[in-house]
């Protein structure tokens, strides 16, 4: 059993970090010349990327337990208002 929910935002954001590192470490290294403007589109979109999943996520988290909720719930649902009211 896991310890804890996989976030895959977290994971996608980790590993743009862990790629843009490698990038300014194979830069000062001299081994790979790349301008400096390539980092910020691969950050932004990085971001972006672990944004989505985050969201992405959170939407099927939700909807399972909704899912979940409903199928234990087999009675009707009780009316204390409105029209339908038991008097």
């Amino acid at each position: 059993m896991l310890r804890h929910e996989f976030r895959p935002g977290q994971a996608v954001a980790g590993l743009t970090m862990l790629a843009l590192a490698g990038g300014y470490a194979a830069e000062a290294a001299g081994a790979w010349k790349v301008p400096w403007a390539f980092f910020l589109p691969v950050l932004l979109g990085g971001l972006f990327l672990s944004a989505t999943a985050t969201w992405t996520a959170y939407r099927v988290r939700r909807r399972r337990d909704a899912r979940k909720a409903s199928a234990e719930n087999t009675e009707a649902p009780a009316s204390t208002s409105g029209s339908h009211a038991i008097k």
